[in-house]
């Protein structure tokens, strides 16, 4: 193990904090695990950490012990400066260094009845966070998200989706290069959108299906609306004509689950 780090300004801390910045986690492949949860999550999905920075004024030995990692990982700070290099309040005393996996279409294993979710220019990665939760939840078989600057690692959407960006399959491609991968699965596209649309409850996702999300200001682009096997909508009874994202997703596809009588293929 090595020696305590007492100073905010020690090398180590710097280099941490450094992957804060997109282009710096982009750059050395690498990005920030907080919490004990999110990091176990992260080492039973394959994930690589590097080193686990830990406050022992914070994590007992108990805690730190579940964790299967050689004390050569293991790098004590103190209170002061473990407050300074977490983002969020609650961690528990815990934060590692992990390595990026690609996230490429080719890399999803697909069910025998697949149940996919994509989304289209996701703005916010606290939205990004709670729909990988949903998904997480309802078992998908994947989520794709059809946007280059899409960053998985943001701490925000580890945050959120508390430690879900682990247990999910994800890819990041464009939309064309998703739609012909969907197309050669022989996978169903059902788009939401507000025009020639029937309620997503009057859809068949009994079969294997893909549920496309767009934007809440802009919704979905052309691409996708000329190549969907069916538009579906959310009926809005209120004043407003949409919802968040996450929830739309948890609504369409809690029923598409429902219709697959809660079963997971495999």
């Amino acid at each position: 193990m090595h020696f305590k780090i007492t100073s905010t300004q020690n090398p180590k801390v710097k280099s941490l904090m450094a992957l804060e910045k997109p282009r710096e986690r982009r750059k050395q492949q690498l990005f920030i695990i907080e919490g004990q949860r999110e990091i176990a999550l992260a080492l039973e999905a394959g994930y690589k950490i590097g080193n686990l920075f830990f406050c022992d004024e914070i994590v007992t030995e108990s805690e730190l012990a579940t964790l299967p990692l050689e004390d050569k990982l293991l790098i004590p700070v103190s209170k002061e400066v473990f407050e300074k290099i977490a983002m969020r309040e609650s961690t528990g005393g815990l934060l590692a260094v992990a390595e990026q996996k690609t996230h490429r279409l080719d890399g999803i294993r697909l069910s025998k009845n697949p149940l996919i979710l994509i989304l289209e220019g996701v703005e916010k990665p606290g939205n990004l966070g709670a729909v990988l939760r949903t998904a997480d939840a309802a078992h998908v078989d994947a989520v794709i998200i059809c946007d280059p600057q899409t960053d998985f690692y943001n701490p925000n959407v580890i945050r959120s989706s508390v430690g879900c960006v682990f247990t999910n399959q994800l890819a990041a491609a464009s939309s064309d290069e998703t739609i012909a991968w969907l197309k050669k699965n022989d996978i169903s596209i059902y788009c939401t959108y507000l025009k020639a649309s029937k309620p997503y409850h009057q859809t068949d996702f009994t079969k294997a299906s893909a549920i496309v999300m767009g934007t809440e200001a802009t919704g979905l682009s052309d691409i996708w609306v000329k190549n969907s096997s069916a538009n579906i909508i959310i009926p809005m009874l209120g004043k407003i004509d949409s919802m968040n994202v996450s929830n739309a997703a948890a609504v369409v596809v809690y029923e598409a689950m429902r219709q697959r009588n809660f079963q997971v293929h495999k």
